[in-house]
Formats: structure tokens, C-alpha cells, sequence
């Protein structure tokens, strides 16, 4: 059985949305602003998330954006009153997977979220990254460095992370900063060069290029 997230601060909608879903034979969880909808959803539990975009606290875009930058893969439908392309154009590009206006028809969203959730369900779920003879196991928590396997500290996990899902791409040390140690972090810091030396030591010198002035690369791609 399905679960799905309901994030609506109008109980009416909430309350018509969350008979509809259970009446066709969905679980559901209904939550009215957006910290609670960011951590429910950051729980992994929901399979399918309805989000409305204004909120009390959080904003749904700002749900959404923290969501995917925290790599919450769930399907998002957006609900909302919100009708402009601006508006629709901002929410498919922070990572939202569907959008409805409201007012809307229970029959459309219905027909929206069993199309999300097939979608979802066949789509196979990357545990392995590689760029030429590197590779990182997304369960294991370990990188292969050719032939050799490579233990790595929770920091250096999410670093190689970062490089091998942008090969080839210069990551500014602000960039990786912002990534590997949120927000709260001192930019004068050399914390990322420090880190980028550790996986050269762990996986070989050629791994990480600098490129002088910008950040860092990882070859490939």
C-alpha cells in the first residue's frame, strides 16, 4: 500500500484530498506547514508527496529545494494556487515531478499520483556511481580505486559523492562547501583543500584536478 504525504495548510482541501486518497486505497499523512513537511518527508517513509506552496514557515519551494539538495528522491506533486508559468516553471525546475492549480478535480489528481508512482517504481534506483576506473557504492559506503578498495570517512563519502554525480564539472570551493558542510561554515576556511589532499592520498593523486583560480574536477565526463 502506498504512502503518501500530504502538506496543505487549508484543512478543508487537506481533509478533501486525504478522503479521496484513502477512499481509492492510499495511506496517508497529512501535515500543515513546511518544517514538519521537510522533516516527514526527509524520513524516507512517504512513497509520494502533495505539497502546497504557500505555507506557514517554510514555503513549498523551499521544502522542495532543501528536499532534493538533501537527495529525497520522492516524487512531488505540487498543489497550489498559483497559476503563473513563472510560478510552474520555478517549481519544475526545483525538482517538483508534477503540477496541479487548484481549483482541480479529485479524478485528475488521483490519475496524477497512480502515474507518479508507477513511474517511480520503474525507474531503478542508482547504488553504484563511476567515472573510469573509479567507483563509489551508495549502500556499502566504499570506493573502488581500480583494483583496490577504499575505506572513507562520512565527509570524504559525501565529497566523492559530489565529484562522481559531476564529472568533469569545476566545483567552486563555495559550491562544495555549501554541499559537504551546509551553510554554517567559514568560506575563509581551507577545510576543502584539506579534504580534496585526503582522497588524492586514499584513491591516487590524479583523482581531483586543480584547476587554478575556480575549484576542483574530477577527470571524466
Amino acid at each position: 500500500m502506498n504512502r503518501i504525504l500530504i502538506v496543505e495548510d487549508e484543512e478543508r482541501i487537506a481533509s478533501f484530498v486525504e478522503k479521496g486518497l484513502r477512499a481509492n486505497g492510499f495511506t496517508t499523512t497529512a501535515v500543515g506547514d513546511g518544517d514538519s513537511a521537510y522533516e516527514y518527508a526527509l524520513t524516507g517513509g512517504f512513497d509520494l508527496v502533495v505539497l502546497d506552496i504557500g505555507l506557514p514557515g517554510r514555503d513549498g519551494f523551499t521544502v522542495l529545494r532543501a528536499l532534493r539538495e538533501a537527495r529525497v528522491t520522492v516524487p512531488v506533486i505540487v498543489l497550489t494556487a498559483r497559476d503563473s508559468v513563472r510560478d510552474t516553471v520555478a517549481g519544475l525546475e526545483g525538482g517538483a515531478d508534477d503540477w496541479m492549480t487548484k481549483p482541480f478535480r479529485f479524478e485528475e489528481l488521483l490519475a496524477r499520483v497512480r502515474l507518479r508512482l508507477r513511474t517511480a517504481a520503474r525507474a531503478p534506483e542508482v547504488t553504484v556511481l563511476r567515472s573510469g576506473a573509479l567507483s563509489l557504492d551508495l549502500r556499502t559506503r566504499r570506493a573502488r580505486a581500480g583494483e583496490r578498495t577504499v575505506d572513507l570517512t562520512a565527509r570524504e563519502f559525501v565529497l566523492l559523492e559530489l565529484f562522481l554525480r559531476h564529472p568533469g564539472q569545476v566545483l567552486s570551493r563555495e559550491q562544495i562547501l555549501s554541499h559537504v558542510w551546509g551553510y554554517d561554515f567559514d568560506p575563509g576556511s581551507n577545510i576543502v583543500d584539506v579534504y580534496v589532499r585526503a582522497l588524492r592520498r586514499k584513491l591516487g593523486s590524479e583523482r581531483v584536478e586543480t584547476v587554478r583560480g575556480m575549484g576542483y574536477r574530477l577527470p571524466g565526463g
